[in-house]
């Protein structure tokens, strides 16, 4: 009897594109691998009315969602549209409870409404006046895994992040968290499988870790 392949879908971070997952080997005779890409927003679209668009993506039943930082937001709406085997979110938030001070006093005072979000389609700019090469490494990254620098859809992405209302969680949701993440501080995350010394990227560099365990995270009961 032929065994049929796990289909796993991952969904990229905000405005990254699957290249962040191209370390990430799961066992071909067991997994069948598929990349989600970012779409643009309608007008005034909330992320649950997203999500549900981006199910119309989904071509298998019963599948692995798995999903980094506010692609970890996504696939938790996506699951409300669909069923799922199992519930995956890396670098990510489980409700708005989990977003640091910071982000909730954006959210409060509306300051996500000013972040410039035109300039992310400027890293071509920004390199050239770049000091330093802590910076010049990071806006290196940037141009790799970043698809979408389109300000519409930042802008919406920001918001959709900052203001996601969602208190309560699936209890067989599965997450994965740095203990040194700057976006998601890890003291504002609970219930989590955490990674040492992993960070807000740590799918790009400790996808060893991922290699390793993913596969064991997917299968188990």
């Amino acid at each position: 009897m032929i065994q049929q392949l796990v289909p796993v879908y991952f969904m990229p971070g905000m405005a990254a594109s699957p290249k962040i997952f191209e370390y990430i080997e799961l066992p071909q005779d067991t997994f069948e691998v598929f990349f989600l890409e970012w779409m643009m927003p309608l007008n005034n679209e909330k992320v649950s009315d997203y999500a549900l668009r981006m199910t119309k993506k989904i071509k298998h039943e019963n599948v692995v969602l798995i999903g980094v930082s506010f692609g970890g937001v996504l696939v938790q709406e996506m699951s409300k549209h669909i069923a799922v085997k199992k519930l995956i979110i890396i670098s990510s938030v489980k409700s708005k409870f989990e977003l640091s001070k910071k982000m909730q006093l954006a959210k409060s005072t509306g300051a996500y409404k000013i972040i410039p979000t035109q300039l992310a389609s400027k890293i071509d700019v920004f390199e050239k006046y770049a000091f330093g090469k802590k910076i010049a490494k990071r806006l290196e990254l940037y141009k790799k895994y970043l698809s979408v620098n389109d300000s519409k859809y930042l802008s919406w992405a920001i918001k959709e992040m900052l203001c996601w209302n969602q208190e309560t969680y699936r209890s067989d949701i599965v997450h994965i968290h740095g203990d040194n993440d700057p976006v998601f501080p890890i003291e504002y995350i609970s219930n989590c499988i955490t990674v040492s010394k992993g960070t807000h990227i740590m799918i790009i560099n400790k996808y060893k870790w991922f290699n390793t365990n993913l596969p064991k995270i997917i299968l188990a009961e």
